[in-house]
Protein backbone atom coordinates (compact mmCIF):
# COMPACT_ATOMS: atom_id res chain seq x y z
CA UNK A 1 0.00 0.00 0.00
CA UNK A 2 1.51 3.27 -0.81
CA UNK A 3 2.49 5.83 2.00
CA UNK A 4 1.65 9.29 1.80
CA UNK A 5 3.49 12.21 3.53
CA UNK A 6 0.86 14.82 4.67
CA UNK A 7 1.23 18.62 6.46
CA UNK A 8 -1.74 20.41 7.70
CA UNK A 9 -2.68 21.85 11.05
CA UNK A 10 -4.57 20.37 14.27
CA UNK A 11 -7.69 21.22 15.96
CA UNK A 12 -5.42 23.80 18.10
CA UNK A 13 -4.67 25.75 15.06
CA UNK A 14 -0.81 24.08 15.61
CA UNK A 15 1.52 22.70 12.48
CA UNK A 16 1.38 19.12 12.34
CA UNK A 17 3.34 16.73 9.53
CA UNK A 18 3.66 12.92 9.17
CA UNK A 19 2.67 9.86 6.75
CA UNK A 20 -0.02 7.75 6.03
CA UNK A 21 -1.27 4.59 4.39
CA UNK A 22 -4.13 4.49 2.04
CA UNK A 23 -4.75 2.79 -1.32
CA UNK A 24 -4.70 6.16 -3.22
CA UNK A 25 -4.56 10.23 -1.99
CA UNK A 26 -8.20 10.36 -1.19
CA UNK A 27 -8.05 7.68 1.01
CA UNK A 28 -5.42 9.56 2.28
CA UNK A 29 -7.24 12.86 2.85
CA UNK A 30 -9.81 11.00 4.25
CA UNK A 31 -7.88 9.56 7.13
CA UNK A 32 -6.59 12.94 8.19
CA UNK A 33 -10.64 14.41 8.04
CA UNK A 34 -11.12 11.82 10.62
CA UNK A 35 -8.05 12.70 12.28
CA UNK A 36 -9.13 16.53 12.48
CA UNK A 37 -6.07 17.77 10.51
CA UNK A 38 -7.29 21.12 8.56
CA UNK A 39 -5.59 22.43 5.31
CA UNK A 40 -3.89 19.19 4.10
CA UNK A 41 -1.04 18.96 1.67
CA UNK A 42 -0.69 15.36 1.01
CA UNK A 43 1.61 13.88 -1.59
CA UNK A 44 3.01 10.51 -2.36
CA UNK A 45 6.52 9.51 -0.78
CA UNK A 46 9.09 9.55 -3.43
CA UNK A 47 10.22 5.65 -3.37
CA UNK A 48 13.88 4.67 -2.61
CA UNK A 49 15.64 3.15 -5.45
CA UNK A 50 17.31 0.59 -2.99
CA UNK A 51 14.22 -0.66 -1.42
CA UNK A 52 13.13 -3.67 -3.70
CA UNK A 53 16.91 -4.61 -3.88
CA UNK A 54 17.48 -7.38 -1.20
CA UNK A 55 21.22 -6.83 -0.98
CA UNK A 56 20.38 -3.41 1.19
CA UNK A 57 17.07 -4.45 3.10
CA UNK A 58 17.68 -4.87 6.68
CA UNK A 59 17.61 -8.33 7.85
CA UNK A 60 14.68 -9.50 10.58
CA UNK A 61 16.96 -10.39 13.33
CA UNK A 62 15.92 -13.35 15.96
CA UNK A 63 15.69 -10.58 18.65
CA UNK A 64 13.21 -8.64 16.67
CA UNK A 65 11.03 -11.94 16.11
CA UNK A 66 11.60 -12.71 20.15
CA UNK A 67 10.50 -9.08 20.99
CA UNK A 68 7.59 -9.55 18.70
CA UNK A 69 6.52 -12.86 20.00
CA UNK A 70 6.78 -11.70 23.50
CA UNK A 71 4.45 -8.44 22.95
CA UNK A 72 1.97 -10.45 20.93
CA UNK A 73 1.90 -13.01 23.22
CA UNK A 74 1.17 -10.13 26.19
CA UNK A 75 -1.33 -8.32 23.73
CA UNK A 76 -3.32 -11.97 22.86
CA UNK A 77 -3.63 -12.86 26.82
CA UNK A 78 -4.54 -9.28 27.85
CA UNK A 79 -8.08 -9.53 25.42
CA UNK A 80 -6.41 -7.55 22.64
CA UNK A 81 -7.88 -8.36 18.79
CA UNK A 82 -5.44 -10.68 17.16
CA UNK A 83 -5.41 -7.74 13.82
CA UNK A 84 -5.61 -4.92 16.50
CA UNK A 85 -2.37 -6.52 17.98
CA UNK A 86 -0.59 -6.90 14.82
CA UNK A 87 -1.21 -3.43 14.25
CA UNK A 88 -0.05 -2.03 17.36
CA UNK A 89 3.65 -4.08 16.80
CA UNK A 90 3.52 -3.11 12.80
CA UNK A 91 3.27 0.88 13.71
CA UNK A 92 6.22 0.43 15.93
CA UNK A 93 8.29 -1.73 13.98
CA UNK A 94 11.57 0.25 13.16
CA UNK A 95 13.19 -2.29 11.17
CA UNK A 96 11.29 -1.67 7.25
CA UNK A 97 12.01 -5.50 6.24
CA UNK A 98 9.82 -6.73 8.93
CA UNK A 99 7.14 -4.05 9.56
CA UNK A 100 6.33 -4.61 5.53
CA UNK A 101 6.61 -8.49 6.50
CA UNK A 102 3.78 -7.79 9.43
CA UNK A 103 1.68 -5.30 7.21
CA UNK A 104 1.00 -8.40 4.45
CA UNK A 105 0.56 -10.74 7.48
CA UNK A 106 -2.00 -8.10 9.37
CA UNK A 107 -3.88 -7.88 5.75
CA UNK A 108 -4.03 -11.40 5.16
CA UNK A 109 -5.22 -12.08 8.82
CA UNK A 110 -7.98 -9.40 7.94
CA UNK A 111 -8.93 -11.14 4.59
CA UNK A 112 -9.88 -14.11 6.69
CA UNK A 113 -6.42 -16.06 6.77
CA UNK A 114 -4.93 -17.78 9.99
CA UNK A 115 -2.43 -16.02 11.09
CA UNK A 116 -0.01 -19.58 10.78
CA UNK A 117 -0.62 -19.46 7.03
CA UNK A 118 -0.08 -15.91 6.70
CA UNK A 119 3.14 -16.36 8.63
CA UNK A 120 3.92 -19.03 6.02
CA UNK A 121 4.15 -16.67 3.37
CA UNK A 122 6.99 -15.16 5.09
CA UNK A 123 9.62 -18.29 5.10
CA UNK A 124 12.50 -15.82 5.56
CA UNK A 125 10.92 -14.47 8.73
CA UNK A 126 9.10 -17.24 10.19
CA UNK A 127 9.97 -20.67 9.79
CA UNK A 128 8.43 -23.87 10.05
CA UNK A 129 8.83 -24.65 13.23
CA UNK A 130 7.28 -21.23 14.25
CA UNK A 131 4.80 -21.39 11.88
CA UNK A 132 3.38 -25.26 12.81
CA UNK A 133 3.53 -23.90 16.66
CA UNK A 134 1.41 -21.34 15.85
CA UNK A 135 -1.06 -23.28 13.95
CA UNK A 136 -1.05 -25.91 16.87
CA UNK A 137 -1.93 -22.69 18.93
CA UNK A 138 -4.64 -21.58 17.27
CA UNK A 139 -5.91 -24.80 16.66
CA UNK A 140 -5.90 -25.24 20.54
CA UNK A 141 -7.13 -21.97 21.30
CA UNK A 142 -3.64 -21.39 23.51
CA UNK A 143 -1.66 -19.11 20.76
CA UNK A 144 -0.69 -16.77 23.96
CA UNK A 145 0.57 -19.55 25.64
CA UNK A 146 2.83 -20.74 22.54
CA UNK A 147 4.05 -17.65 21.67
CA UNK A 148 5.57 -17.50 25.51
CA UNK A 149 6.87 -21.12 24.91
CA UNK A 150 8.47 -19.81 21.84
CA UNK A 151 9.76 -16.51 22.61
CA UNK A 152 11.58 -18.49 25.65
CA UNK A 153 12.62 -21.11 23.47
CA UNK A 154 14.30 -18.75 20.57
CA UNK A 155 16.14 -16.76 23.56
CA UNK A 156 17.71 -20.26 24.56
CA UNK A 157 18.52 -21.18 20.97
CA UNK A 158 19.93 -17.91 20.15
CA UNK A 159 22.38 -18.14 23.82
CA UNK A 160 23.81 -21.35 22.60
CA UNK A 161 24.51 -19.66 19.47
CA UNK A 162 26.27 -17.01 21.05
CA UNK A 163 28.02 -18.89 23.32
CA UNK A 164 29.65 -21.09 20.44
CA UNK A 165 30.33 -17.97 18.27
CA UNK A 166 32.07 -16.16 21.62
CA UNK A 167 34.23 -20.07 21.77
CA UNK A 168 35.29 -19.48 17.67
CA UNK A 169 36.24 -15.40 18.03
CA UNK A 170 39.24 -15.86 20.08
CA UNK A 171 40.80 -18.26 18.17
CA UNK A 172 39.63 -16.66 14.74
CA UNK A 173 41.27 -13.52 15.95
CA UNK A 174 44.60 -14.74 16.43
CA UNK A 175 44.81 -16.84 13.71
CA UNK A 176 43.87 -13.67 11.34
CA UNK A 177 46.03 -11.65 13.54
CA UNK A 178 49.08 -14.70 12.91
CA UNK A 179 48.14 -14.88 8.77
CA UNK A 180 48.87 -11.01 8.73
CA UNK A 181 51.83 -11.05 10.59
CA UNK A 182 53.33 -13.66 8.63
CA UNK A 183 52.37 -11.64 5.18
CA UNK A 184 54.27 -8.69 6.71
CA UNK A 185 56.94 -10.25 7.84
CA UNK A 186 57.47 -11.70 4.84
CA UNK A 187 56.49 -9.43 1.97
CA UNK A 188 58.13 -6.20 3.51
CA UNK A 189 60.75 -7.33 6.28
CA UNK A 190 62.87 -10.56 4.72
CA UNK A 191 63.47 -8.71 1.46
CA UNK A 192 65.19 -6.23 3.56
CA UNK A 193 67.52 -8.79 5.58
CA UNK A 194 68.11 -11.12 2.26
CA UNK A 195 69.49 -7.74 0.72
CA UNK A 196 72.27 -7.49 3.19
CA UNK A 197 72.31 -11.13 3.45
CA UNK A 198 73.67 -10.74 -0.27
CA UNK A 199 76.52 -8.34 0.40
CA UNK A 200 77.98 -10.55 3.39
CA UNK A 201 78.73 -13.54 0.59
CA UNK A 202 78.63 -16.33 2.51
CA UNK A 203 76.61 -19.79 2.70
CA UNK A 204 72.98 -18.86 4.45
CA UNK A 205 72.30 -21.07 7.58
CA UNK A 206 69.33 -23.52 6.57
CA UNK A 207 66.76 -22.34 8.20
CA UNK A 208 67.61 -18.69 7.13
CA UNK A 209 67.28 -19.85 3.49
CA UNK A 210 64.10 -21.29 3.68
CA UNK A 211 62.81 -18.28 5.31
CA UNK A 212 64.05 -16.61 2.51
CA UNK A 213 62.74 -18.99 -0.09
CA UNK A 214 59.50 -19.04 1.52
CA UNK A 215 59.46 -14.36 1.35
CA UNK A 216 60.88 -14.74 -2.63
CA UNK A 217 57.69 -17.38 -3.51
CA UNK A 218 54.92 -15.57 -1.89
CA UNK A 219 56.16 -12.44 -3.49
CA UNK A 220 56.04 -13.52 -7.30
CA UNK A 221 52.96 -15.70 -6.28
CA UNK A 222 51.28 -13.83 -4.16
CA UNK A 223 47.80 -13.43 -7.17
CA UNK A 224 48.06 -16.94 -7.32
CA UNK A 225 48.26 -17.79 -3.55
CA UNK A 226 45.09 -15.20 -3.11
CA UNK A 227 43.63 -16.59 -6.40
CA UNK A 228 43.59 -20.47 -5.10
CA UNK A 229 42.72 -19.02 -1.43
CA UNK A 230 39.45 -17.99 -2.91
CA UNK A 231 39.18 -20.91 -5.32
CA UNK A 232 39.00 -23.43 -2.52
CA UNK A 233 36.48 -21.36 -0.26
CA UNK A 234 34.24 -21.96 -3.42
CA UNK A 235 35.09 -25.34 -4.05
CA UNK A 236 34.09 -26.43 -0.49
CA UNK A 237 30.74 -23.87 -0.84
CA UNK A 238 30.13 -25.85 -4.05
CA UNK A 239 30.90 -29.48 -2.63
CA UNK A 240 28.66 -28.34 0.52
CA UNK A 241 26.00 -27.67 -1.36
CA UNK A 242 25.50 -30.99 -2.76
CA UNK A 243 23.42 -33.55 -0.85
CA UNK A 244 26.66 -35.86 -0.61
CA UNK A 245 29.38 -33.51 0.21
CA UNK A 246 27.49 -31.74 2.61
CA UNK A 247 26.53 -35.37 4.36
CA UNK A 248 30.37 -36.42 4.22
CA UNK A 249 31.70 -32.40 5.84
CA UNK A 250 28.85 -32.81 8.77
CA UNK A 251 30.34 -36.40 8.96
CA UNK A 252 33.77 -35.12 9.18
CA UNK A 253 32.73 -32.51 11.70
CA UNK A 254 31.12 -34.67 14.03
CA UNK A 255 34.47 -36.61 14.28
CA UNK A 256 36.59 -34.36 14.76
CA UNK A 257 38.53 -34.72 17.80
CA UNK A 258 37.64 -31.69 20.12
CA UNK A 259 35.05 -29.63 17.55
CA UNK A 260 33.42 -32.96 17.14
CA UNK A 261 32.20 -33.58 21.25
CA UNK A 262 31.21 -29.84 21.38
CA UNK A 263 29.04 -30.05 17.86
CA UNK A 264 27.33 -33.51 19.33
CA UNK A 265 26.22 -31.69 22.25
CA UNK A 266 24.63 -29.15 20.79
CA UNK A 267 23.06 -31.00 18.18
CA UNK A 268 21.21 -33.16 21.26
CA UNK A 269 20.73 -30.20 23.20
CA UNK A 270 18.79 -28.22 20.17
CA UNK A 271 17.38 -31.84 18.96
CA UNK A 272 15.59 -32.53 22.66
CA UNK A 273 14.68 -28.44 23.34
CA UNK A 274 12.96 -28.46 19.93
CA UNK A 275 11.03 -31.39 20.76
CA UNK A 276 9.67 -30.94 23.98
CA UNK A 277 8.77 -27.70 22.79
CA UNK A 278 6.76 -28.88 19.80
CA UNK A 279 5.41 -31.70 21.96
CA UNK A 280 4.48 -29.47 24.62
CA UNK A 281 2.65 -27.10 21.77
CA UNK A 282 0.35 -30.12 21.09
CA UNK A 283 2.12 -30.91 17.60
CA UNK A 284 1.94 -34.20 16.73
CA UNK A 285 5.40 -36.53 17.31
CA UNK A 286 5.43 -36.80 13.60
CA UNK A 287 5.12 -33.94 11.95
CA UNK A 288 6.85 -32.58 14.81
CA UNK A 289 10.03 -34.58 13.88
CA UNK A 290 9.69 -33.61 10.25
CA UNK A 291 10.34 -29.87 11.48
CA UNK A 292 13.31 -31.18 14.31
CA UNK A 293 14.45 -32.47 10.88
CA UNK A 294 14.87 -29.45 8.63
CA UNK A 295 16.25 -27.20 11.69
CA UNK A 296 18.73 -29.55 13.10
CA UNK A 297 21.70 -28.16 10.94
CA UNK A 298 23.43 -30.71 10.27
CA UNK A 299 23.12 -33.50 7.62
CA UNK A 300 24.38 -36.82 9.95
CA UNK A 301 21.13 -35.99 12.15
CA UNK A 302 18.62 -34.83 9.96
CA UNK A 303 19.17 -38.28 8.29
CA UNK A 304 19.11 -39.68 11.48
CA UNK A 305 15.80 -37.93 13.00
CA UNK A 306 13.92 -38.42 9.13
CA UNK A 307 14.69 -42.33 9.82
CA UNK A 308 13.50 -41.80 13.48
CA UNK A 309 10.48 -40.56 12.10
CA UNK A 310 9.99 -43.44 10.03
CA UNK A 311 10.36 -46.66 12.52
CA UNK A 312 7.30 -44.37 14.76
CA UNK A 313 5.40 -44.55 11.69
CA UNK A 314 5.90 -47.98 11.60
CA UNK A 315 4.64 -47.95 15.63
CA UNK A 316 8.20 -48.06 17.19
CA UNK A 317 8.54 -46.56 20.45
CA UNK A 318 11.24 -43.57 19.82
CA UNK A 319 14.23 -44.69 21.81
CA UNK A 320 14.56 -47.99 19.78
CA UNK A 321 15.47 -45.78 16.35
CA UNK A 322 17.20 -42.83 18.32
CA UNK A 323 19.76 -46.06 19.69
CA UNK A 324 20.26 -47.34 16.34
CA UNK A 325 21.24 -44.53 14.50
CA UNK A 326 24.54 -44.17 16.58
CA UNK A 327 23.94 -40.19 16.72
CA UNK A 328 22.64 -39.71 20.61
CA UNK A 329 24.60 -40.64 23.76
CA UNK A 330 23.00 -43.82 25.56
CA UNK A 331 22.28 -42.02 28.72
CA UNK A 332 19.80 -39.54 25.92
CA UNK A 333 18.29 -42.68 24.61
CA UNK A 334 17.61 -44.14 28.34
CA UNK A 335 15.80 -40.94 29.61
CA UNK A 336 13.78 -41.20 26.20
CA UNK A 337 12.51 -44.34 26.61
CA UNK A 338 11.52 -43.85 30.61
CA UNK A 339 10.15 -40.42 29.39
CA UNK A 340 8.08 -42.38 27.05
CA UNK A 341 7.14 -45.29 29.68
CA UNK A 342 5.79 -42.98 31.94
CA UNK A 343 4.08 -40.93 29.32
CA UNK A 344 6.08 -37.49 30.02
CA UNK A 345 8.09 -37.48 26.94
CA UNK A 346 8.19 -33.46 26.57
CA UNK A 347 9.29 -33.51 30.17
CA UNK A 348 11.84 -35.88 30.21
CA UNK A 349 13.33 -33.95 26.68
CA UNK A 350 13.25 -30.56 28.35
CA UNK A 351 15.34 -31.94 31.59
CA UNK A 352 17.80 -33.31 28.70
CA UNK A 353 18.14 -30.53 27.02
CA UNK A 354 18.70 -28.17 30.53
CA UNK A 355 21.35 -30.46 31.50
CA UNK A 356 22.77 -30.45 27.68
CA UNK A 357 23.13 -26.83 28.19
CA UNK A 358 24.92 -26.87 30.96
CA UNK A 359 27.62 -29.32 29.45
CA UNK A 360 27.90 -27.04 26.13
CA UNK A 361 29.00 -24.16 28.76
CA UNK A 362 31.49 -26.60 30.15
CA UNK A 363 32.53 -27.95 26.54
CA UNK A 364 32.63 -24.09 25.88
CA UNK A 365 35.04 -23.24 28.49
CA UNK A 366 37.28 -26.22 28.45
CA UNK A 367 37.56 -25.48 24.90
CA UNK A 368 38.73 -21.72 25.19
CA UNK A 369 40.71 -22.49 28.16
CA UNK A 370 42.86 -25.06 25.91
CA UNK A 371 42.89 -22.87 22.55
CA UNK A 372 44.17 -19.96 24.31
CA UNK A 373 47.67 -20.94 25.23
CA UNK A 374 47.98 -23.23 22.06
CA UNK A 375 47.45 -20.37 20.56
CA UNK A 376 49.70 -18.31 22.29
CA UNK A 377 52.60 -20.82 21.83
CA UNK A 378 51.74 -20.99 17.79
CA UNK A 379 52.05 -16.87 17.17
CA UNK A 380 54.80 -16.68 19.59
CA UNK A 381 56.55 -19.98 17.83
CA UNK A 382 55.95 -18.62 14.41
CA UNK A 383 57.17 -14.61 15.31
CA UNK A 384 60.42 -16.02 17.04
CA UNK A 385 61.05 -18.96 14.55
CA UNK A 386 61.37 -16.19 11.87
CA UNK A 387 63.04 -13.58 14.01
CA UNK A 388 65.98 -16.29 14.75
CA UNK A 389 65.99 -17.67 11.17
CA UNK A 390 66.82 -13.94 10.36
CA UNK A 391 69.07 -12.99 12.71
CA UNK A 392 71.35 -16.46 12.58
CA UNK A 393 73.27 -14.74 9.79
CA UNK A 394 74.08 -11.42 12.19
CA UNK A 395 75.21 -14.01 14.84
CA UNK A 396 77.23 -16.10 12.56
CA UNK A 397 79.33 -13.08 11.38
CA UNK A 398 79.71 -11.59 15.15
CA UNK A 399 81.24 -15.04 16.18
CA UNK A 400 84.01 -14.77 12.91
CA UNK A 401 84.81 -11.33 13.86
Amino acid sequence: MPVYVWKGKNSFGEKRKGEVEAPDQAGALAQLKRLRISEPTVKEKPKDLLANVSFFKPKVSGKDIVIFTRQLSTMINAGLPLVQGLEILEKQQENPTFKKALSEIRADVEAGSTLADSMRKKPKVFDNLFTNMIEAGETGGILDTILTRLATFMEKSMALKKKIKGAMTYPTICLAISILILIVILVFVVPVFSSMFEDFGSTLPLPTQIVVNMSDFFKSNIIFIIMGIFGLIFLVKKIYATKKGELAIDKGLLKAPVIGILLRKVAVAKFTRTLSTMLQSGVPILEALQVVARTAGNKVIENAVFRVGDSIAEGRPLADPLEECGVFPNMVIQMINVGESVGALDAMLEKIADFYDEEVDQSVENLTAMIEPFMMVFLGGMIGGLVVAMYLPIFKIASVV
